[in-house]
């Protein structure tokens, strides 16, 4: 269910940034939960490599709207959320991401080399002065959610909306554990997992 946008987010508060069309397959899982928690957020594609002065332009257009998360993901060398973390003070979350497209002679998605650890090492080993909150691979949801905790500081109304998540994510276990022990494990994997 959509909320509305938040009442003080006339104007976009995050920004969801990624080096390559190919990464929207896994961000956009971040956007689903903005629009959840009726959070306004702005899309865009800015590669490290092929665009580098378009992301420090992204990174003065950020400050400019007053953005107060940045959302970035990447895969392979991962260096977009560590190089838009480094042009600007706003919080950036980056998301390793396991499948990426080297725009080269094919359109074939590759998988990283090394199961998306090259990605997460990469952005989760900034030096120190330029620190980016790191996720899982491929886990942008869980950067979406960890920007409304950020952004919650400043709402209530927003407060209100994660403790009831959270609520439901408690009764959603309980339910199923339920579930299973009325069932037996055998033939509740059969019910939820069919094939």
């Amino acid at each position: 269910m959509l909320h509305k946008p938040m009442e003080y987010s006339k104007k976009f508060v995050v920004g969801i940034i990624m080096g390559s069309s190919s990464d929207s397959k896994v961000m956009h899982a971040a956007a689903l939960v903005l629009d959840e928690f009726g959070i306004k957020h702005e899309d865009q594609i800015v590669s490290a490599h092929r665009t580098p002065t378009r992301l420090e332009d992204y990174a003065k257009h950020a400050e400019r709207e007053r953005f107060k998360v940045i959302i970035a993901g990447a895969g392979g060398s991962a260096h977009l959320p560590g190089m838009v973390a480094s042009h600007t003070i706003i919080p950036v979350i980056g998301v390793p991401i396991m499948v990426y497209n080297d725009k080269g002679n094919s359109d074939r998605f590759k998988f990283s080399a090394f199961g998306g650890l090259d990605s997460l090492l990469s952005i989760s080993e900034m030096p120190t002065g330029s620190p980016v909150v790191t996720v899982g691979v491929n886990k942008a949801a869980n950067a979406g959610l960890y920007a409304v905790k950020i952004l919650a500081n400043e709402s209530s109304n927003l407060k209100k909306k994660l403790r009831k998540y959270k609520e439901e994510q408690h009764k959603s276990v309980l339910k199923e554990s339920d579930e299973l022990r009325k069932l037996g494990l055998t033939r509740f994997t059969s019910k939820k997992f069919k094939k």
